[in-house]
């Protein structure tokens, strides 16, 4: 599902995603999966897909892991760790695990692989769970 209709699903519109052509492919039961074919202004000199991309790639998996269970609740991210294990190269794959729930707090985690299922980057992310502010 294109974040496009993500949006109209439930509301929720995050244009900077929308730029970089996220792709959600699952949004279920503390489990989120994101597809992204990177651009080429997406890459750093080294030709590899730049570490903020692959860093918003993780953040929103891990955000939509933590939202699967509530959609009708919003999630700020308050703490990210980040380790990068290989360059990230050609198309890739988020995939985001909601590791445990509090009324208030997400504790979440996710992995970034390329196209032939190498672990390129993971992260450890706490989110809280707030009320969806709507216009």
């Amino acid at each position: 599902m294109s974040f496009e209709k993500y949006a109209m699903k439930f509301g929720v519109e995050i244009p900077f995603v929308s730029l970089l052509g996220f792709q959600l492919s699952l949004f279920e039961n503390g489990n989120s999966q994101i597809d992204y074919a990177p651009k080429p202004e997406h890459y750093n000199s080294l030709n590899g897909v730049h570490g903020g991309v692959s860093m918003t790639l993780l953040d929103v998996a891990m955000a939509l892991a933590a939202r699967s269970v509530d959609p009708e609740l919003a999630v700020l991210t308050i703490e990210m760790k980040t380790t990068f294990m290989q360059a990230a190269v050609g198309d890739l794959i988020a995939k985001g695990h909601l590791l445990k729930r509090t009324s208030k707090m997400a504790f979440t985690e996710a992995s970034v692989y390329d196209a032939h299922g190498n672990l390129c980057s993971h992260a450890t992310g706490t989110f809280k769970y707030v009320k969806r502010i709507t216009k």
